[in-house]
């Protein structure tokens, strides 16, 4: 098989004098930031790791000038049925895909649901490309939220993503429709998230749960003469909790338009709850660097047409 056909373009590092001397592992962490699982992954193949085309050990010291070169394999997810679904793609390139995720579709199969999702239609559509992709979703939306999904093409670039979004450098903005008005115009929610005792598929805030903090910001509110009030906020995630931005909005007495498990219930409009049909949150920007380009991204999806639906009604309240 030829060597691009199995392998992604390499990743390429000249020793500088500085790392004369130095492992090729502590180089590639150094300059690359390349994990040690990512590495112990690679060095097994033919041509994952080389040092002037000859394959090398990570323990392998180097020379000013030698040209470091780390190929990862070309892999598929041949688990994940390819189906023809409909996607909106917002970017692509050889490492990286965004997608904007309609609401009513899960990220990843799971137990009962392994047909239908984002990565069966992703799946297709690399192969529909010509491309050997395995599906790496950086992140994930609840099935009833729409927006911004960050898939990595590559082992290496799913590392690099993942960690910027451990250490809070990825940017990830939500917009939401609730119930009332929250208590500041801007303000932080810092409240513990763990799941409930008595009904496990829930979050609460509770005191002995994971540290979980939301940044909110009210765009607008709409106010009625008969005591009715709801708010459009953009939030912003500093934690990445199951369900946090709808605990932490119910936490403030702010509970999300739609959201069947955290909703008022039957204390809700049942005009907004039908206009919207779900949860009313969308992943609206997603920003990030990129892996390879070096160069900071950001990408914004539009509305949904039921969002904006139930925006029109609110706003004739």
């Amino acid at each position: 098989m030829d060597i691009n056909e199995q392998y992604y373009a390499p990743l390429v590092v000249k020793v500088a004098a500085e790392d004369a001397g130095k492992e090729v592992r502590k180089v590639l962490e150094r300059r690359l930031g390349v994990s040690r699982k990512l590495l112990s992954q690679v060095k097994l193949t033919e041509h994952g790791l080389t040092v002037n085309e000859q394959r090398v050990y990570t323990n392998a010291k180097v020379a000013a000038g030698d040209i470091i070169r780390l190929r990862m394999e070309r892999e598929q997810s041949d688990d994940i049925l390819p189906q023809p679904i409909p996607l909106d793609i917002v970017y692509e390139d050889e490492y990286l895909l965004i997608v904007n995720k309609p609401a009513g579709m899960i990220v990843h199969p799971t137990h009962g649901h392994y047909t239908g999702t984002l990565a069966n239609g992703v799946v297709r559509h690399w192969l529909d490309k010509g491309e050997k992709v395995r599906f790496r979703p950086i992140h994930r939306l609840d099935e009833e939220t729409s927006g911004l999904v960050a898939i990595a093409k590559t082992g290496y670039v799913h590392q690099q993503l993942s960690e910027q979004l451990q250490a809070g450098e990825m940017t990830k903005l939500y917009r939401a429709y609730v119930y009332g008005v929250p208590p500041e115009q801007s303000g932080v929610v810092d409240e513990p998230i763990d799941r409930d005792k008595e009904q496990p598929h829930l979050r609460v805030v509770t005191p002995e749960g994971y540290p979980s903090l939301t940044r909110y910001e009210v765009m607008r509110s709409y106010k009625g003469d008969s005591g009715l009030a709801a708010s459009s906020v953009r939030l912003k995630l500093e934690t990445g909790r199951t369900h946090q931005i709808r605990v932490h909005m119910k936490h403030v007495g702010c509970p999300l338009i739609g959201d069947k498990l955290y909703g008022p219930g039957e204390n809700g409009v049942a005009e907004w709850e039908s206009a919207v049909g779900r949860q009313a949150l969308h992943a609206e920007t997603l920003g990030l660097t990129h892996p390879m380009l070096r160069v900071r991204m950001e990408w914004t999806a539009a509305l949904p047409a039921e969002l904006a639906h139930l925006e029109q009604l609110l706003s004739q309240v």
